[in-house]
């Protein structure tokens, strides 16, 4: 069974920093690009970034410079660094194996003062 247990959101200030983790399934991690998404309230889920399994990032323009995505092999597991946090990046996140339709609970974050 395909399992995505996301983890590491909360509450932090602006100019914060959270590091998100996602601890997947091996059967799926060991074949397809990670994503991480977000979904804020009223709005459609947007990619924030993605990372292969040889390491080749891509992020969202919003994100760039800010954002790390990183993933471990050994553990299944693929993270977010989120530095230099601002209220709009406040939302549910959740990771995802690309072009499949497995989806996690999500892990909130909410960056306010």
């Amino acid at each position: 069974q395909v399992q995505l247990v996301e983890s590491g959101g909360g509450l932090v200030q602006p100019g914060g920093s959270l590091r998100l983790s996602c601890a997947a399934s091996s059967v799926i991690f060991s074949i397809y690009t990670m994503g991480w998404y977000r979904q804020a309230p009223g709005k459609q889920r947007e990619l924030v970034a993605s990372i292969t399994i040889r390491g080749i990032t891509n992020y969202a323009d919003s994100v760039k410079g800010r954002f790390t995505i990183s993933r471990d092999n050994a553990r299944n597991t693929v993270y977010l660094q989120m530095n230099n946090l601002k209220p709009e990046d406040t939302a549910v996140y959740y990771c995802n194996p690309k072009n499949t339709n497995y989806w996690g609970q999500g892990t909130q974050v909410t960056v306010s003062s």
